[in-house]
């Protein structure tokens, strides 16, 4: 096998299949004249994988990682070598894999290679083979369940409760979220019909799911009004703690923090300027304004500011490149654009403003101009006068912003208008595609589901480390525990800068309560030693939480064992962009729940053989 290197200017010769960019390392067609083979670089399993003697070490692309091997994507035949395999009963025979063939799904596949993870992870008496996205496979038959204790002040503390609710929510859907969705402001309400009206069938006419439909809110004004007139106006909002250790800063929703210009300023002042300004410049309802910023507390405040006035917010990602960033902004047409002008990630400066110009160039050579870049100026990263600049379509954060008022009307809006725009990766030849989340289904949706999934309390402090730019950042750093009050925490910098310790340091700072994170996190801080782990407390955690993508056993039990101190449950959540929300979650319940016998007694119950899934139920851990 070899891989291609195109030497086009832009794309490829266009022949069928061919549409790899400049210097992609990609299996590219060998019929397109424009490409010249390049070998691929191969070296050696290492030994402690054991080979059977008939058979060659397999060979591996240079660059895979020892301990977390990913093989193949988009339906790539592969053939196995044959190995001898030791058997999981101790003492047994060796299990032997013949040559066959395998095709591999859209689904990346995992193998765990080292016989002993690093401390605190246990032995792995086998190799483990996993497709990620399908059946995960265990390593023990132990199930690990929250102390009877933890569930006893949970807010879901029984089976016979989460029964109760989840009877209710298919029996009556429209009693049960009519409920949970008086919780929040209307500025009119849904009427007496169903809270769901939905049709599938495209025989009937267009797609379409609606929630709470006629009835008018504001997710901004749920998110901070709503939560200072109840009384928490001096809570802490949000936390946030730069790429620099000591380098921090908080907003309360009510109380007064320099901020700005030496002005002071709270979360829903800062938000009602930005607002004020969006509109002087001719942002109003249902206009697309892109978000290019880093994790400065700029970003979820530029995020509630579109949202008061109606305008639809398009985040990206601040680690993309020119020409994603372009290929998003041509598909929405901003009026405005949101950026800064660099970010230090680690010890590595970032010059964001220069991706922005040259995002903002490509699309101007392709028909869609931009009319304002309004630019925060991070300063602990590079200083005004060594920025870049398009006077008449540039603008300093601090200069316009604080010009404005510090109060700012809401835009009241139909539970079913556009609240953002989030790109995924597209398909083959289609360059983006973007999820429009609506405002009042995912309101109700993310505050419920952020609630019960980490079973929240109004004193604890929340970490998630996903970026804004991504749906888990929208979900569930943003709109999820803001509308619920929470305290949140929010981190510009690296995990591992300035070592890998830097994630427990800030756990014990802020005293954080629950810690939401990724696998992929997860496996890198398990490749260093626990020192870095264990010098740190930790006490102030209660429930950890995985999110991302399906999380190892092995990778579960350090999480477990090592970062929770075997005594913090794991929420291990499942869903993805296009539901705005949590699908499958681990109940924090310490009794099982029979599944096999909530079945039988459902199809008792309503007298059919068809039976609900009962996924939300899942709450053990498989270790």
């Amino acid at each position: 096998m070899a891989l291609f290197t195109c030497t086009s200017a832009t794309r490829c010769c266009g022949s069928s299949g061919c549409c790899y960019l400049k210097g992609s390392q990609r299996p590219a067609p060998p019929s397109c004249p424009r490409i010249s083979p390049q070998p691929l670089q191969q070296r050696q399993l290492p030994p402690r994988f054991p080979l059977s003697s008939s058979s060659s070490p397999p060979l591996l692309p240079r660059r895979c990682p020892d301990p977390y091997l990913l093989f193949g994507s988009r339906s790539r035949r592969l053939r196995s070598r044959r190995m001898d395999l030791p058997s999981p009963s101790a003492g047994g025979p060796a299990a032997r894999f013949g040559e066959r063939d395998l095709v591999t799904s859209g689904h990346l596949r995992h193998v765990e290679s080292m016989a002993i993870l690093p401390s605190g992870a246990g032995r792995i008496s086998h190799l483990n083979a996993v497709v990620l996205g399908e059946s995960l496979a265990s390593e023990e038959n132990d199930l690990v369940f929250p102390s009877p204790d933890f569930s006893a002040q949970a807010l879901i503390s029984s089976p016979e409760q989460y029964g109760a609710m989840y009877r209710r929510s298919v029996d009556d859907p429209s009693g049960f979220w009519s409920d949970i969705a008086k919780e929040f402001y209307w500025k009119q309400g849904w009427g007496d019909g169903p809270v769901v009206q939905e049709n599938l069938d495209v025989r009937k006419g267009p797609v379409k799911i609606e929630w709470f439909k006629g009835a008018t809110t504001n997710i901004c004004y749920n998110a901070l009004d709503r939560i200072i007139e109840r009384g928490d106006g001096d809570k802490i909002a949000i936390y946030w703690e730069g790429n620099e250790p000591g380098h921090d800063g908080k907003l309360t929703y009510k109380e007064l923090l320099e901020k700005v210009c030496q002005k002071v300023h709270n979360l829903r002042c800062l938000q009602w300027q930005l607002a004020n300004y969006l509109k002087d410049v001719g942002v109003g309802k249902g206009d697309a304004v892109v978000i290019y910023l880093p994790m400065l507390m700029e970003l979820p405040i530029a995020m509630l500011a579109c949202a008061r006035i109606g305008a639809v917010h398009s985040v990206v990602f601040a680690g993309f490149s020119a020409e994603s960033l372009a290929q998003r902004i041509m598909d929405c047409k901003p009026k405005v654009v949101l950026t800064c002008n660099a970010v230090c990630r680690g010890s590595k400066v970032i010059n964001l403003k220069e991706i922005v110009d040259a995002a903002l160039l490509d699309c101007s050579n392709n028909g869609v101009s931009v009319g304002v870049c309004v630019t925060y100026e991070n300063q602990s990263a590079m200083k005004k006068d060594a920025t870049k600049w398009q006077d008449g379509r540039d603008f300093w954060w601090q200069d316009v912003i604080t010009r404005h008022p510090t109060t700012c009307s809401v835009e009241w809006l139909d539970a079913e208008d556009p609240l953002f725009l989030l790109y995924t990766s597209g398909k083959q030849r289609v360059a983006v595609q973007g999820v429009l989340h609506t405002t009042g289904g995912y309101m109700v949706y993310t505050a419920t589901t952020f609630k019960y999934a980490f079973d929240y309390k109004p004193t604890d402090i929340y970490w998630c480390t996903a970026d804004c730019g991504w749906i888990t950042g929208h979900s569930y750093v943003t709109y999820g525990p803001l509308l619920n009050g929470a305290t949140v925490l929010v981190f510009e910098g690296a995990p591992n800068y300035p070592d890998a310790g830097r994630c427990w340091d800030i756990v014990d700072k802020y005293k954080v309560t629950i810690f939401y994170t990724a696998p992929t996190l997860v496996r890198s801080l398990m490749r260093e030693s626990t020192k870095y782990v264990t010098r740190y407390s930790r006490k102030s955690l209660r429930v950890l939480g995985s999110v991302g993508e399906p999380i190892n056993p092995s990778a579960w039990r350090w999480f477990f064992n090592v970062v929770g101190d075997s005594r913090c449950p794991i929420s291990d959540t499942w869903w993805q962009t296009e539901t705005g929300g949590f699908m499958v979650i681990c109940l924090l319940l310490s009794t099982p729940i029979d599944l096999q016998a909530k079945d039988e007694e459902e199809k008792e119950r309503r007298g059919s053989r068809e039976v609900p899934s009962h996924h939300q139920a899942i709450h053990w851990w498989m270790v």
